[in-house]
C-alpha cells in the first residue's frame, strides 16, 4: 500500500483523490458567490481551491512546495483588517495550535468577511478508521476536530456560521474500483445520513457589534421657531405653483 509523507502527497492517492473531487466541487460553487478583494487559500498549495473566486487578488500560502506566500499560519503576515476571504483546507486538524490560527484568521478578516474551513469528520467510517487503525500516516496522524467544537471555536471569536456541508459517504477503501463502486452513497448519503460524511465544510462569516446610531440632541426653542416658519414658506410655494 502507497503511503504518503505529506497531505497533499495523500490527496495523490485513490481514497484522497475521491475526497479532494468532492472537496473541491464544494470550494468552487462556494467562493464564486463570495465577494471582496483579497482571498488567502492556507494549506494544500497542490490544490487551487480559489479557482473560482471572483475577487481580483487571490494566492496560496504556507509552508509546503508550491505555496505563493511561505508563512507560519500562527502568525500571519497580514494587515490587520485586510482579507475578504480565507479558506482553510484541513490547515487546523494537523496544527499543534489550531486555536492561535483561527485567531490570526479573525484577526486579518475584515468586517463581513469569510472564513471556509474543511475537516475531516470523527463520527463518520473515516474517523473510526483513523480509530482502529495506525496513525503513523496521513491523514490518520492527524486531530480530527469535531463539527460541534468546530462551531464552539467560531462562536467564541464572533463568527456566525452561514453554511456548511458533508462529503464523502464511501467508506474509506484504498482501492479506486471500490471507490467508484461506493460513489452511489454520496446522494443517498447527503439525504439521508449526512452528518456522517467523511469530511465537513463549515462557512462563517465575522460578525463585528453594529455601531449605534447616535442621534444629534435638538435645540427644542429653536425648532419650534422654524416649524412655522417652514410651513409659512410652504404654503406659500404651494400658493405660487398653483397660479403658474
Amino acid at each position: 500500500m502507497s503511503t504518503a509523507n505529506t497531505l497533499s502527497d495523500w490527496f495523490a492517492l485513490p481514497q484522497g483523490r475521491y475526497l479532494m473531487e468532492r472537496e473541491q466541487a464544494y470550494f468552487d460553487r462556494t467562493v464564486a458567490d463570495i465577494f471582496g478583494f483579497n482571498a488567502v487559500q492556507l494549506g494544500l498549495p497542490s490544490h487551487d481551491l480559489l479557482r473560482f473566486s471572483r475577487m481580483p487578488l487571490r494566492f496560496k500560502a504556507g509552508k509546503e512546495f508550491g505555496a505563493q506566500v511561505w508563512l507560519e499560519e500562527v502568525e500571519l503576515p497580514f494587515e490587520t483588517g485586510s482579507l475578504d476571504l480565507v479558506v482553510l483546507p484541513h490547515a487546523l486538524e494537523f496544527s499543534a495550535h489550531p486555536h492561535q490560527i483561527l485567531r490570526e484568521v479573525e484577526r486579518v478578516l475584515r468586517p463581513e468577511g469569510s472564513i471556509i474551513i474543511s475537516g475531516f469528520n470523527p463520527r463518520s467510517m473515516w474517523g473510526v478508521r483513523r480509530m482502529l487503525g495506525s496513525k503513523g500516516g496521513y491523514p490518520w496522524n492527524g486531530r480530527f476536530i469535531s463539527l460541534t467544537r468546530m462551531k464552539d471555536w467560531l462562536a467564541l471569536l464572533g463568527f456566525e456560521v452561514g453554511g456548511g456541508s458533508f462529503a464523502g459517504f464511501a467508506p474509506p477503501f484504498t482501492q479506486t474500483a471500490w471507490l467508484n463502486r461506493s460513489s452511489f452513497l454520496e446522494p443517498e448519503g447527503d439525504r439521508w445520513w449526512a452528518v456522517f460524511g467523511g469530511v465537513y465544510f463549515l462557512h462563517a462569516i465575522k460578525r463585528v457589534p453594529g455601531m449605534r446610531l447616535i442621534k444629534p440632541k435638538w435645540n427644542k426653542a429653536l425648532v419650534k421657531n422654524l416649524l412655522p416658519a417652514s410651513a409659512k414658506l410652504n404654503r406659500e410655494l404651494t400658493q405660487k405653483s398653483q397660479k403658474q
